[in-house]
């Protein structure tokens, strides 16, 4: 056990605390803050050791095979978990979310079978930032958390405010407020952070669905392609048998 997996098992077991504050009034009824602000702590806060522990690994000469092993998993369970919480509070679309976490485990299972096979790929930089795009994503998006789980647009579940801006009139209340002389209430800013968070979703779907056919090219050219069939003898072969006739005796 060093720094850089003690800072991977950290983020392993924030992803159970960060799922109860996300879910649950318990923030606010225990400690008096507001799910959005503590939730969007523990995340970043989280994240950042995702950060840490690989730069101080290799700083360090500290890299193990234990900390490669769980270093993914727990980037997988962080992100999935924040996910999730986000279609259950509906500030992400359910579709949205199966793409981008059925995409993880795919590129895992891929770069695990590669490992077996003494195959190393590395991450790409559209996977890179495609992770950067989603740590954005998830940290506008429980900063736009309302109380009860309710909605901040009326139009939930059809096409994104960042696209049809005009069909959202709390978008448009909101927009007029942060440039008219109304007073911008926190609850504008909320929606306003919500409509960036869904509209950089977007950006995080297509970087995911990319970067998962940058890591299976890869996949087939370093593993797939590298197997070649065993050439085997013909199963007929014109060989020179010599036969010596013993003669006959009487």
């Amino acid at each position: 056990m060093n720094l850089p997996n003690a800072l991977t098992l950290s983020r392993i077991f924030i992803v159970p605390l960060l799922v109860v504050v996300l879910l649950t009034p318990v923030a606010e009824k225990w400690l008096g803050v507001p799910s959005y602000l503590l939730g969007v702590t523990m995340f970043v806060a989280a994240a950042l050791t995702d950060y840490f522990d690989g730069k101080i690994a290799r700083r360090w000469k500290q890299v193990s095979k234990l900390g490669k092993l769980l270093d993914p998993i727990a980037d997988k369970l962080l992100i999935s978990a924040a996910l999730i919480s986000l279609v259950e509070n509906r500030l992400a679309p359910a579709w949205a979310v199966v793409i981008i976490v059925g995409r993880e485990f795919a590129v895992t299972g891929l770069r695990s079978i590669a490992a077996t096979e003494g195959v190393v790929i590395s991450a790409s930089r559209m996977g890179k930032f495609k992770m950067v795009a989603q740590v954005v994503t998830v940290g506008l998006l429980i900063l736009s958390m309302s109380s009860g789980g309710t909605p901040h647009v009326s139009n939930f579940g059809k096409p994104f405010p960042a696209i049809q801006f005009w069909t959202v009139p709390e978008l448009r209340a909101a927009w007029s407020h942060l440039i008219g002389p109304d007073r911008t209430t926190w609850s504008d800013w909320q929606i306003l952070l919500y409509t960036g968070g869904r509209a950089l979703l977007w950006v995080v779907v297509i970087s995911a669905i990319f970067s998962m056919y940058g890591y299976f090219r890869a996949f087939f050219a370093g593993v797939v392609r590298r197997e070649k069939p065993e050439t085997k003898a013909p199963a007929t072969q014109t060989a020179a048998v010599q036969y010596q006739r013993t003669p006959n005796q009487s």
